[in-house]
């Protein structure tokens, strides 16, 4: 069955260059949610660009009281600091349904690129195991022609793609190519 879970980032972006608490991000959970979404999607970044780890701990919540999944975004590798305890801490506390790995960077205005398996599967299968066992289902970032096998044996439930050079073949009228050949789009 095929199930929508809205990503909220973009409303905390609105936020938080706002100031204050306008538009407020759990009445734009609720909304979405009681017009039928089935969870919630967010990527807490440890400079708190995005939601922040309060926003978390109150969506965690709200997920619960939904009976809905709540499906965390981040990267594991990126440490703790003031305001974020760090990825696998936040999953320890709050219990996603889902943790999805992201090897994004402070630099990066956005996520634009996925896990290279041949290089990072070592590094990253302790912290998959560490996630399967909070009973988190684990999905790994990853570029369009990656080798899902391989993410499949460090224990990765499901992947999700990096779409940035289908969208950019799409507005170059060259989508049917993209879609056509994946791994020409892959990381090596």
């Amino acid at each position: 069955m095929t199930v929508l879970s809205v990503n909220l980032n973009k409303v905390a972006v609105l936020r938080n260059s706002r100031g204050g608490g306008e538009p407020d991000l759990l009445r734009a959970a609720r909304t979405c949610l009681d017009a039928g979404a089935h969870g919630i999607t967010v990527h807490p970044r440890p400079d708190a660009r995005h939601t922040r780890a309060e926003d978390v701990y109150a969506l965690a919540g709200l997920t619960r009281e939904y009976g809905v999944e709540f499906n965390l975004e981040g990267n594991p590798f990126a440490p703790p600091r003031p305001g974020y305890p760090g990825f696998l801490a936040l999953c320890e506390q709050v219990r996603p349904a889902q943790a999805t790995l992201v090897p994004d960077g402070d630099a990066q205005l956005t996520s634009d690129h996925g896990f290279n398996f041949a290089r990072d599967a070592e590094a990253l299968a302790p912290l998959v195991a560490t996630l399967r066992a909070l009973d988190c289902r684990v999905s790994l970032f990853a570029d369009t022609g990656a080798d899902v096998a391989r993410a499949a044996a460090i224990g990765a439930a499901r992947i999700e793609l990096y779409t940035g050079p289908y969208a950019e073949a799409f507005a170059e009228g060259a989508a049917a190519a993209a879609a056509a050949s994946p791994a020409a789009n892959a990381s090596a």
